[in-house]
């Protein structure tokens, strides 16, 4: 027997799948509430923009990292030993099936340029990834998941970075970037994560993208000065170099009210 009136044909003709990007909208749903739709090749997904994506509530919580987060904290609370507290294979299946969900939309956000919401689904799914590391039962599990960690940390950080971007703090964005750099190579080494340091996509781009955002940078004056001054003793003026030097060290020197007097 054949259900009659769901088929969402009309649906994807109206909205083509496009192979060149990421095809993400907004939408207002039945209920009068935001969500977003990912067009994919063979269908349509839609998620909440807050909460869990698919908008349940595991056991009552938000999602199902809140409800073990919380049975770990009453376990604290209550005087257990929550080294003895175990996920089992299916839990960490179920976790990652969220986690999944998670994805599609921080994904989804960043191309909606929803930076605060990448920023949260990331540091939300690597809490996923710490809860894992730390309680699931089987090493398998424990070790497999870790091979996201660096590409869900890069996210992270585009989206971080991005939001200071936007306001011109590119000092900010720069610290940002160094520092999930430094991490990233962490974790590649203390995991021994393929493909190492020197073949990882992820840590090739966040060093490209560091080095093209030092170079969009305003320069202050004196930083201005001191390029200018290594490129005249590399031609040998040393004439030019003294002057500037000169230049340098009046920029430099501490203010003093008596040289206004």
């Amino acid at each position: 027997m054949y259900l009659r009136d769901k088929d969402i044909s009309r649906v994807l003709r109206d909205w083509q799948f496009d192979t060149s990007k990421v095809n993400v909208r907004r939408i207002l749903g039945e209920d009068g509430k935001e969500k977003i739709q990912l067009r994919l090749d063979l269908g349509i997904l839609q998620m909440e923009v807050s909460g869990r994506p698919d908008g349940k509530k595991p056991f009552g919580k938000e999602s199902l990292l809140t409800y073990y987060l919380s049975i770990l904290n009453n376990r604290q609370k209550h005087g257990y030993n929550v080294k003895e507290f175990k996920l089992s294979r299916e839990d960490c299946a179920n976790l990652q099936q969220e986690a999944i969900q998670y994805y599609h939309r921080y994904l989804s956000l960043f191309h909606l340029g929803d930076f605060e919401g990448v920023a949260r689904d990331t540091n939300r799914n690597l809490k996923v990834l710490d809860l894992m590391k730390e309680y699931a039962e089987y090493p398998h599990d424990r070790h497999s998941f870790e091979q996201f960690r660096p590409y869900v940390i890069m996210m992270r950080t585009r989206a971080e970075a991005s939001i200071h971007l936007k306001k011109k703090n590119y000092g900010h964005a720069i610290e940002i970037i160094q520092d999930s750099i430094n991490e990233l190579e962490q974790v590649i080494i203390d995991n021994d994560l393929e493909p190492g340091l020197e073949n990882s996509s992820e840590l090739a781009f966040l060093r490209r993208w560091l080095n093209e955002i030092k170079d969009l940078k305003p320069m202050d004056p004196v930083s201005k000065l001191k390029r200018e001054l290594d490129t005249a003793i590399k031609v040998e003026n040393y004439e030019l170099a003294a002057k500037l030097r000169d230049k340098i060290s009046s920029l430099e020197r501490p203010f003093s009210y008596d040289n206004i007097f």
